[in-house]
């Protein structure tokens, strides 16, 4: 067969037949219901063995739209006097003998969980879960078990200084192709949900300390994990009333929002100090001091106990 598209005058007049229609149509959306799991089951369990369809509810199945309509739905279940209790399954159904979406009963077997659902193209209908029904033996009412599935949000690519979509709401997912990162709009704002910065070097060389080992630090996924270097005093003798800057800077990107971090240090002599990474909200936002010592003579080392890690943001 040659190659073909569709719709095109060169494809039967502009004409799509259902088959072809549901190829294409298929990926412009997923499979369920319009909305999310904080909004009321779609089925409900009704009077006797029936359950209740919505009203108002909308869906797309292999890119066919449906409805619930203004006044919903009630469907049938099937009595049960096998001695065991039988699991039901309402279901979204194309019917691709007709081309129809409908909200139907899938019966199960008594004693064998619920049906598997039909999927593919391989077959004459297509089925997406909304719910569960149990029916014990000789049961005169049914048990609903919410199991709606929904349509999701697409990932939209776009870069970190301009969204692409500025109109963000909850579900949506964006691409980040300058950063890598992938963020996710949780209902209140845009959180990051995938990110790896490498290895970042945060070495910044002051006056008064020498640099023994390079200070690095790795944010994946919104948490930073810094290792600071050692240091060597170099203009004198630090009292131990004095505090000192280090020569670290954390970047702008990696700084916690509020909260300063403490870090255990080591100075010659094996006596105990404590250093200081301020937050964004400090004064002195990124910097790394030596707040607390004992006294640090000319040519004393400095060495940070281990690393710390922080919620970058």
């Amino acid at each position: 067969m040659a190659q073909d598209s569709w719709p095109s005058p060169e494809h039967n007049s502009r004409s799509v037949t259902d088959v072809e229609y549901e190829q294409i149509a298929a990926h412009f959306s997923g499979d369920g219901v319009y909305g999310t799991p904080l909004d009321p089951p779609v089925i409900t369990a009704g009077i006797g063995l029936t359950v209740n369809v919505a009203a108002d509810v909308f869906a797309s199945l292999r890119g066919h739209a449906w409805t619930s309509g203004t006044t919903g739905d009630s469907l049938d279940i099937a009595a049960n006097s096998s001695g065991q209790t039988r699991v039901d399954r309402v279901v979204l159904r194309l019917d691709r003998s007709t081309w129809t979406v409908r909200a139907v009963v899938k019966q199960g077997t008594p004693g064998a969980g619920p049906p598997v659902l039909t999927t593919g193209t391989g077959f004459t209908t297509y089925e997406a879960l909304l719910a569960n029904a149990t029916v014990a033996a000789g049961a005169t009412s049914v048990t609903v078990t919410r199991g709606e599935r929904y349509v999701g949000s697409r990932m939209r690519p776009c870069v970190s200084t301009a969204l692409t979509n500025p109109n963000t709401a909850p579900g949506d997912l964006l691409w980040e192709v300058d950063t890598g990162r992938i963020l996710f709009h949780d209902g209140q704002a845009l959180r990051t949900i995938y990110s790896a910065s490498g290895i970042v070097t945060v070495d910044s060389p002051l006056t008064g300390w020498s640099i023994g080992t390079t200070s690095v630090l790795e944010e994946r996924n919104g948490t930073v994990s810094l290792r600071l270097g050692s240091f060597t005093r170099t203009a004198g003798t630090l009292t131990n009333t004095t505090p000192s800057r280090l020569p670290v800077l954390i970047p702008a990107d990696y700084r916690h929002a509020t909260r300063d971090q403490y870090i255990i240090c080591y100075i010659t002599g094996a006596r105990i100090g404590r250093i200081t990474i301020y937050s964004k909200a400090s004064d002195t936002p990124g910097q790394v001091w030596l707040t607390q010592h004992p006294g640090v003579p000319t040519d004393n080392n400095v060495l940070s106990n281990s690393g710390v890690s922080w919620v970058a943001g």
